[in-house]
């Protein structure tokens, strides 16, 4: 396991030269936005002004028609490319290499992802997205185990009409954050959901109840035997044996600390011999600040402790050992 020594080290001798020459890229596309929205507010300050002296509105109109033409056509020419092109090459770069450093048998991809037919085999989240995007792919074998993992957002939409007939659209998010599948150490069937105990926390007893009925879910409500795993999580399943076979005493135990050390909310199934994991973030993990530098180890450091995600599950699920071996 890499230390924080060995990230510093690894920042500093490989990272930040490259950080330093990317920072040129970073800085020009900062002084044009910042440029764009100087311009533009000068702009229609002057046509205001403008305007008031001629006491007619038009002017004002017909400029801010313009500044928006302008900021638009701007826009895209001198920042949106160029920022894509800069964040491309940043995650290349150097996120890249972070990923190489927490385990040299991973690869990235920064315009890939975990795609929604394996989000939707998971049966973690049964609501079909209307909306699904996912990037920042990293698949490889850790020790004994295969993995993959990616940022995934998924959001469903709603639409309604207000009184005065104006239609509206909103969108909801289902899930944001990294979602990982690997392989499993024991080989089994069916289906077992473990989600988080939103129901019991809020309502207690009730919730139990709500539970119980699992008007949503195909499987029944599974019942352990540890306390603690219980207040943290409800477990489905369409069978009761498969259920204890994977979620054994020292399982749950771990998935109780995991959950206890790591804060997100976490969502796990087991299914095709596989464990499918869903960490839930509120933030994109991976991207390139445009209007502050990037030249900060705090930055390299928050990229591995999300990559380093993936050796945390193998350790803390013990994937890595192969009982049938």
């Amino acid at each position: 396991m890499k230390t924080i020594d060995d990230l510093k080290n690894f920042y500093e001798t490989s990272l930040l030269q490259k950080i330093r020459e990317l920072e040129v890229t970073r800085k020009k596309i900062a002084f044009r936005s910042l440029a764009l929205i100087f311009g533009c507010v000068s702009m229609l300050g002057l046509a205001a002004l403008l305007s008031l002296a001629a006491k007619t509105p038009i002017i004002l109109i017909v400029s801010l028609f313009l500044v928006l033409i302008f900021a638009v056509i701007f826009y895209f020419i001198f920042i949106s490319g160029p920022s894509k092109s800069y964040t491309s090459e940043f995650k290349m770069k150097i996120v890249g290499e972070v990923v190489k450093f927490v385990d040299s048998n991973l690869s990235y991809s920064p315009e890939s992802g975990i795609g929604q037919p394996t989000y939707m085999d998971s049966q973690i989240f049964l609501t079909h997205p209307d909306r699904y995007k996912c990037e920042d792919y990293v698949s490889g074998k850790i020790g004994e185990t295969q993995i993959e993992f990616s940022e995934v957002h998924s959001e469903y939409k709603t639409e309604s009409t207000d009184s005065k007939g104006n239609h509206h659209t909103e969108w909801h998010t289902i899930f944001r954050g990294l979602f990982f599948v690997a392989d499993f150490n024991k080989n089994f069937s069916g289906t077992t959901v473990v989600l988080p105990d939103f129901a019991e926390k809020t309502f207690g007893f009730l919730g139990k109840i709500f539970q119980s009925w699992n008007l949503t879910r195909s499987g029944t409500l599974i019942k352990l035997e540890d306390p603690e795993f219980e207040k943290l999580f409800v477990v489905y399943g369409d069978d009761q044996i498969t259920a204890r076979y994977i979620l054994t005493p020292g399982l749950m135990q771990r998935l109780t600390e995991f959950r206890n050390n790591l804060k997100n909310t976490i969502y796990l199934s087991f299914k095709n011999s596989k464990v499918y994991v869903a960490v839930s973030v509120s933030k994109d993990l991976f991207e390139p600040r445009i209007f502050s530098s990037n030249e900060d180890f705090s930055l390299v450091k928050d990229y591995f402790d999300n990559l380093s995600l993936s050796g945390m599950i193998i350790e803390e699920l013990n994937l890595n050992t192969r009982i049938w071996k």
